[in-house]
């Protein structure tokens, strides 16, 4: 199964954009912006979720309730720093795979990032970056389908 790793700052908890965001909830808090609508959409991509977030377990406390997902698993993250302009999270990811197919979906994403995932992973990728301003549209849940169909 295509394991999918998911950031919160930026594809769950938009943030940066020129207008007012909707408040799905009233606690005056940034978890006001989590969209429940992105809970079953998840799930339904049939993709091993994952957290991929300086979150950490603290998605699966805060994040994952208002989703309504369940507990799911965590990224452990190297130690080691990354190569040059390579975020800090891409070997991590890369190394969690373990050759397996996987998508990312994170706010910064960059061409260095998907060079060097090409030039070490084994595997296909999808590493989509998703604007910070609006959070996870309707097109990035569609290219995640197409990478799973495929």
């Amino acid at each position: 199964m295509t394991h999918l790793y998911l950031d919160v700052d930026g594809p769950l908890i938009p943030f940066g954009g020129p207008s007012a965001y909707p408040a799905f909830r009233e606690t005056g808090t940034l978890l006001d912006r989590v969209d429940p609508a992105h809970g079953p959409r998840l799930l339904a991509l049939g993709c091993e979720l994952m957290w991929a977030t300086t979150w950490g377990e603290d998605a699966n406390a805060h994040i994952a309730p208002l989703l309504g997902l369940p507990r799911l698993p965590v990224v452990a993250w190297p130690d080691e720093d990354p190569p040059p302009r390579v975020h800090w999270k891409t070997p991590g990811l890369v190394a969690c795979a373990a050759g397996r197919p996987f998508g990312w979906l994170d706010d910064e994403i960059t061409d260095a990032d998907r060079a060097w995932v090409a030039a070490m992973h084994p595997g296909r990728a999808l590493l989509r970056r998703v604007d910070a301003r609006v959070g996870l549209t309707e097109e990035d849940y569609a290219a995640v389908r197409a990478f799973t169909a495929s």
